[in-house]
């Protein structure tokens, strides 16, 4: 029994074999894809370097279901395995139960294959009692459970298992110590007192956070340490985080993540690259990357326009869907933007001492850069004024990562307790009907946000993202009922960018 993986699941194939008359060839059907047709190239040099016999005879391999595409290197070694025991040279009896998953070198090396952990958790859920797994890839593929794991590497090891000549060693899951403090600080961070306060509100109920301000004013610095104030992530999340890095080759040697996701990607990024796609074998992107963490978008007017208005369905729905003409997959996203961008071309416009050069047309393009409803599902907005000399010299650091995120976890632990009967884990989470109900404002808050509709014109989703948010702000506070205060530095934070340069704070 093989692997391929699909979208960011595994899905099971029966590798049958037949080694009958004719000229020599390796033919495989069953809907292979272009990396699986490759695969007749690179078997047959792995079995005659494990000192093992290929047939000279024709071979043909079946792969079923015959209407699911089967992409990635991961059949080679069920494949090489499968016509082995055509040949009578692996038992077949001891393939009962057995799953095998690897990429061959013409050496017959098991090389490190993507996506081992998918394809051990759909092992598991299929009830398999062995999976046979590069030895590159044991630990990750250990940190399932349920199933024993077998790590190889080369093709004559796995024969040798499968001959019962060998015996693997045991494989147990990586210790992880949980969370680990990150490198950077928020003590490193000077002045910036409301974009401090911003990003633990932002980090207390995974909320979305545009920081606007010139060159120079400290975004990424405040953005970089986000992750410093993060919960640690509990062992589903680290999973399902674990997987999406798995299937793009990047947790080769390493158990399941311990700390949360933080990608960065370039603004000259596409779409694809963002979103996740692929002509035919589809990826996750940074944005299903970033799963469980953050993604950081620095510069953000720079990213190309198509690119950063797709974002708008996975910061709605916490998930990507590619769709090619072959079929779709979804991807999970469900992670907190933190953007960062420039008030203008030249980054000086409201500066109080640099003077902006930029021309009245150019400060029109910019600005139509982000569309009202990208911006309407950012809940937290606002400009970053740049350092005075007093911030710059002074010798005080400002508060720790640690103490700030004493706070943000206990913030963290009310909302779990809150929504645990509906499996939400933060505010920003809530679907519109559901915050309403859960928001519980008192009569002198609701009367506020009430005139707040009427000045600053909210939209529905900015009035359930303003009620989200305060909720977030009661719950660092440890109150039970949202009050004024609380609904007032909420509609701080929705700043609207009507003019480039020009900020109007909401409330």
């Amino acid at each position: 029994m093989g692997m391929t993986v699909v979208g960011v699941g595994g899905w099971p194939v029966t590798v049958e074999a037949f080694v009958g008359r004719g000229l020599p060839s390796l033919i495989v059907t069953g809907l292979p894809g272009a990396t699986v047709q490759d695969a007749r190239e690179r078997i047959r040099p792995a079995v005659e370097h494990a000192g093992l016999e290929w047939p000279l005879r024709r071979v043909v391999v079946n792969l079923a279901p015959g209407n699911l595409r089967k992409d990635g290197a991961g059949l080679d070694l069920p494949i090489a395995v499968g016509v082995l025991a055509a040949t009578g040279q692996v038992p077949s009896n001891r393939l009962a139960g057995v799953v095998l998953a690897g990429e061959l070198s013409l050496r017959g090396e098991v090389l490190s294959t993507p996506g081992i952990l998918s394809m051990v958790i759909a092992a598991v859920r299929a009830r398999y009692r062995t999976v046979v797994v590069p030895e590159a890839n044991a630990v990750e593929a250990a940190q399932v459970g349920g199933i024993d794991v077998v790590p190889v590497a080369t093709l004559e090891r796995a024969v040798a298992y499968l001959r019962g000549t060998w015996e693997p060693p045991e494989v147990g899951p990586a210790t992880t110590d949980g969370w680990r403090a990150p490198d950077v600080d928020l003590a490193d961070v000077r002045g910036q007192v409301q974009a401090r306060r911003a990003l633990e509100v932002a980090a207390a109920g995974g909320h979305n956070l545009l920081l606007v301000g010139s060159p120079g004013a400290g975004k990424t610095m405040l953005a970089r340490r986000l992750p410093s104030i993060l919960p640690s992530l509990t062992r589903d999340e680290a999973l399902e985080a674990s997987q999406l890095h798995s299937i793009v080759g990047l947790l080769a040697g390493s158990g399941l993540l311990h700390a949360r996701p933080f990608r960065s990607p370039h603004h000259t990024i596409s779409t694809a690259g963002l979103l996740g796609g692929g002509s035919t074998l589809l990826r996750p992107g940074e944005a299903s990357l970033a799963h469980r963490g953050v993604l950081f978008l620095d510069e953000l007017t720079e990213f190309r326009r198509d690119a950063i208005e797709a974002l708008r369905q996975p910061l709605e729905d916490g998930a990507v869907v590619v769709a090619r003409a072959g079929g779709s997959v979804t991807f999970p996203a469900r992670f907190t933007l933190i953007a960062a961008a420039n008030p203008c071309p030249c980054g000086f416009r409201g500066d109080l001492v640099r003077t902006c050069t930029c021309r009245d047309d150019h400060l029109g393009r910019y600005r139509a850069k982000l569309s009202g409803p990208l911006l309407d599902r950012i809940d937290l907005r606002l400009s970053i004024p740049r350092l005075t000399k007093h911030e710059l010299l002074g010798a005080n650091d400002g508060e720790a990562s640690a103490a700030v995120r004493a706070r943000v976890v206990a913030a963290r632990e009310r909302q779990l307790e809150r929504y645990a009967d509906i499996g939400i884990t933060c505010n920003a989470h809530l679907p519109g009907p559901i915050v309403r109900r859960h928001a519980g404002l008192n009569g002198a808050a609701e009367r506020y946000l009430g005139r707040a509709v009427d000045t600053v014109a909210l939209s529905g989703r900015g009035f359930d993202r303003v009620l989200r948010v305060a909720r977030t702000v009661a719950d660092l506070a440890g109150c039970n009922r949202v009050d004024v205060d609380h609904v007032r530095e909420a509609l701080s934070y929705r700043e609207a960018l009507d003019e480039i340069g020009r900020v109007q704070s909401a409330s």
